[in-house]
């Protein structure tokens, strides 16, 4: 279990961000706090769900990946609106976002981009 104060300096490190209130913050911690230390990035963005996966049926003619939605939905909850926010609000996601849209990704394809 961690520390009381790592928690705190995790908190502060999360609502400094752009886009991330203190009550996303600590949505966003509650959630994370029990996974182990070690996860790869690849590994965080699979435990919420935002992994993209391939839709593969006996018949499919390989349409596009989709997020696999398989891991923590309140996770990927706690995510969204401070997507929306940083994407509004903080220049660098901003100009992501719009190299998404530009390239033709869906809007909301670039959300969860941004979520991720």
């Amino acid at each position: 279990m961690k520390q009381v104060n790592q928690v705190g300096v995790e908190l502060a490190h999360l609502v400094s961000a752009k886009g991330i209130g203190e009550a996303s913050a600590m949505r966003i911690l509650a959630e994370l706090l029990v996974l182990p230390d070690d996860l790869a990035a690849p590994q965080w963005v699979a435990h919420a769900g935002l992994d993209p996966r391939p839709y593969e049926s006996g018949t499919s003619v390989h349409p596009p990946r989709r997020i696999s939605k398989v891991g923590n939905s309140h996770l990927r909850a706690a995510l969204y609106m401070p997507a929306l926010v940083a994407i509004r609000h903080e220049p660098n996601v901003k100009a992501f976002y719009d190299k998404l849209i530009a390239a033709g990704k869906k809007p909301l394809q670039a959300v969860v981009a941004v979520m991720r």
